[in-house]
């Protein structure tokens, strides 16, 4: 399948979901992280959910990973650049949404890419080899790219892989996990 079908077939799965569904998944995908062999890293990358977009409510993995006493980084996306800058979240980080309705940070104590060791990352689908479809702009693949090669990608996903993505790029970075409320998946 190419991406341009599998974008349209998951954001149509996803507006199914109830806001119950989404709650009661993102709580099981929460629980199905703590199996994760990432528990000695100290910097995190986690993503804010477009709640219009019905992407994983990453509020239990955020409790999680501070009741952990982890260094939690969240991102400020630049439209023009098409680059996120990383910023610590702290009790005092003022959440403000832009202007495509997604959660970011006003600003605070950045933090450079390659210090994050393991990145959450919000997706539309993936494949049986760790090749994901987001939105099509490209944000987490520069952003990946500029992370070392020892940063544990792993996808969140409500939804099982699809067998193949048939138009995979040179620039698209492979996951190291999917995180599915029932399982989690290795590459």
């Amino acid at each position: 399948m190419f991406k341009k079908e599998i974008r349209l077939k998951y954001k149509e799965l996803r507006q199914a979901l109830s806001e119950n569904q989404i709650e009661e998944l993102s709580l099981a995908i929460a629980n199905e992280v703590l199996s994760l062999p990432i528990w000695e890293k100290t910097y995190f990358h986690v993503f804010l959910p477009i709640e219009a977009q019905k992407e994983v409510n990453t509020e239990y993995l955020l409790h999680l990973l501070s009741g952990k006493d982890k260094e939690i980084c969240i991102s400020k996306s630049d439209f023009e650049t098409r680059k996120m800058t990383h910023f610590l979240l702290t009790d005092n980080t003022k959440i403000k949404k832009n202007e495509y309705n997604i959660p970011e940070p006003v600003d605070g104590i950045e933090v450079p890419s390659n210090k994050m060791e393991v990145v959450f990352i919000p997706l539309l689908a993936y494949d049986k080899n760790g090749n994901r479809v987001g939105y099509g702009k490209g944000f987490y693949d520069k952003f990946l790219a500029e992370c070392t090669q020892n940063t544990i990608k792993i996808g969140l996903s409500f939804f099982e892989p699809e067998e193949l993505i048939s138009d995979v790029n040179a620039t698209d970075i492979q996951l190291n996990y999917c995180v599915t409320p029932k399982r989690t998946i290795k590459f």
